[in-house]
């Protein structure tokens, strides 16, 4: 006989192969999107303003309030038939994770009418 008998490498191979996918986790991926849960806690006003201190605390037209209040105050917001302008005010000292999380939050929340306002107070180079 001058062939080689491979059905012992195919055994072989199979039960590795085997092994390769009960050893190797299944891949999960999860995307953690936030949701409203709730109604706004605050009146909305046809000008609203998001500020955020240098604390990174944030404030809906002076009243305090978490990430997800702030969510649920958008919401409340984008579903008016006549939506309210909403207008960023972050603290110059802000951090800038935060700022652009909320930046994001609004944008995603359906909001149409934004504005950034308070850039002017720092208009000149090193002004605090």
């Amino acid at each position: 006989m001058s062939e080689m008998n491979i059905t012992p490498l195919i055994d072989v191979m199979l039960v590795l192969l085997i092994m390769f996918i009960i050893v190797i986790p299944i891949a999960t991926h999860a995307l953690a999107i936030p949701l409203p849960n709730g109604k706004g806690i605050f009146r909305t006003e046809a000008i609203n303003t998001v500020h955020i201190d240098a604390r990174d605390r944030l404030y809906w037209n002076g009243q305090s309030l978490d990430r997800q209040q702030l969510l649920n105050q958008l919401a409340g917001a984008a579903a008016l038939t006549d939506q309210p302008q909403i207008r960023f005010d972050p603290d110059p000292r802000a951090s800038y994770d935060r700022s652009s999380r909320t930046i994001a939050l609004i944008k995603d929340s359906g909001i149409e009418k934004f504005a950034f306002v308070g850039n002017e107070r720092y208009r000149a180079l090193g002004a605090d």
